[in-house]
């Protein structure tokens, strides 16, 4: 659907460098995999995991671990991230987002196909949390991988749009996968619990399918043919990570915490709290949450287009202060239980999301030079969604049962958007030299935007 907007109807950037519709294709398909896997995850641990895998428990214990199960996933994603990053250093951007995409999709479709409790005792939720930790594994480099696909390609001036192929993916892994469960959810209630919610998890193959394809035919990334052309891949990139970038990769890890965290509040927490505690039908939530994916795409475009012109870490601190200042009111909406304040909810919740999404390929890959990058945006990315995405649904259980009351966690969320949007303000840019060539970005003008936040982006980045 997305192949028809304007940004694919300008001319390619020039010789040797692949159609902008088919970096488009291979950054796009394999985060919406990513993505997919994970809500799709998400939405069943919300649903149906404490009675299929964890039925012993009371509800509450049964919600608890059927989150801690999907955190499992975010646990892994560190040591994976390390990994991939490595050989994404070493050995090239274009077969570890191979790897991740068959990684990911792999243990998702397996998940769907796995006995249950009834069926096989305690190996059941044991397999369940394996498969999770795989699918983090591959998640782990996958949105790294792909982000420098597209970046690294870029036509000058245009990085941040390009790096925001990769975080369209987000919303319509989120879209495919509600749609799933909603389609799902029109069986009966047996036939659900039996079979239906394992349909979304088998639809991933069509998902690996076309990533496969599409990342097969694309050629490595110029930055990086560039770097083995000259004989200046990193031998050890963590080791040089961690000895000459530590300061920006602390920060973007505390950066990386927001997006994850005010993700699955609304697409996670809300969904279990609004059927559980809001007397909302599954069904309405999961319509809504559908129906806002297509404003966050837009947010997602309009970001990322303004994110070239006055730079992405203005436009990524802008998406930090909503995200800091609307998680009480939304969840005073949906605590309402009405309809309206709903829809108001997860509209505007939309926009929160896919502003700093828009910014956030290019804001990370300026953080970091080339020899180390794929390693410095993973980890950093990675360790981001330990903090924001795994520990975000167990506090909010926890808070909930504490307090009675959704509040506290979206106190919580605001907290870590706060901590986001301070830790970009000290970020650094990588330096001009990063960016030389095919995919350096013109230099910008100050703006009024820009002003407003005393920031001048350092380099290109």
């Amino acid at each position: 659907m997305f192949f028809s907007v304007p940004f694919f109807s300008a001319p390619d950037p020039g010789p040797g460098t692949p159609p902008r519709r088919s970096v488009f294709t291979a950054a796009f398909v394999g985060t919406s995999l990513e993505w997919y896997a994970d809500h799709v995850f998400a939405v069943a641990a919300a649903l149906v995991f404490g009675d299929l895998f964890f039925p012993r428990f009371d509800a509450i214990a049964a919600a608890l671990a059927t989150f801690a199960t999907f955190a499992a996933g975010f646990l892994a994603r560190p040591l994976g991230a390390a990994l991939v990053g490595r050989f994404g250093d070493r050995a090239g951007r274009k077969p570890m987002i191979i790897l991740t995409l068959m990684l990911t999709g792999g243990s998702t479709f397996l998940i769907g196909v796995l006995p249950t409790y009834a069926a096989i005792g305690v190996a059941a939720p044991v397999l369940l949390v394996l498969l999770r930790v795989v699918q983090g594994l591959g998640v782990s480099g996958e949105w790294g991988g792909a982000v420098l696909i597209a970046t690294e390609h870029a036509a000058p001036g245009r990085r941040a749009l390009w790096g925001s192929f990769a975080q369209f993916g987000w919303p319509i892994g989120v879209l495919t996968s509600n749609l799933a469960f909603l389609a799902a959810a029109l069986l009966p209630e047996d036939d659900f619990l039996s079979y239906g919610w394992r349909v979304p998890f088998l639809l991933s193959a069509v998902l690996i399918v076309l990533g496969f394809r599409a990342r097969l035919r694309l050629p490595e990334s110029p930055e990086f043919t560039r770097l083995r052309r000259t004989g200046n891949v990193a031998d050890a990139p963590l080791r040089e990570l961690l000895g000459g970038h530590r300061r920006n990769l602390v920060l973007g890890a505390i950066a990386a915490t927001a997006p994850p965290a005010f993700g699955h509040l609304v697409t996670v927490y809300l969904l279990s709290h609004g059927t559980q505690q809001a007397g909302f039908e599954r069904g309405t939530l999961l319509a809504l949450i559908l129906l806002s994916t297509l404003l966050w795409a837009a947010a997602i475009l309009g970001a990322a287009r303004l994110a070239d012109r006055v730079g992405p870490r203005t436009v990524y601190l802008a998406g930090s202060a909503c995200a800091v200042l609307w998680p009480v009111p939304m969840v005073a909406l949906i605590d309402t239980g009405e309809l309206g304040p709903a829809i108001a909810a997860f509209g505007v919740a939309a926009i929160v999301q896919g502003v700093p999404a828009g910014a956030l390929g290019a804001l990370f890959a300026g953080m970091f030079e080339a020899r180390v990058r794929y390693s410095g945006i993973s980890i950093a990315y990675a360790v981001g969604g330990v903090i924001g995405g795994a520990v975000t649904p167990l506090a909010g259980s926890a808070l909930t049962l504490a307090f009675g009351s959704a509040t506290p966690v979206a106190v919580y969320v605001a907290g870590l958007a706060a901590a986001s949007l301070a830790a970009v303000l000290a970020v650094r840019a990588a330096g001009n030299a990063t960016w030389a060539g095919p995919g350096a970005s013109r230099p910008r003008a100050a703006t009024p935007l820009r002003a407003v936040f005393r920031l001048r982006d350092r380099g290109r980045a």
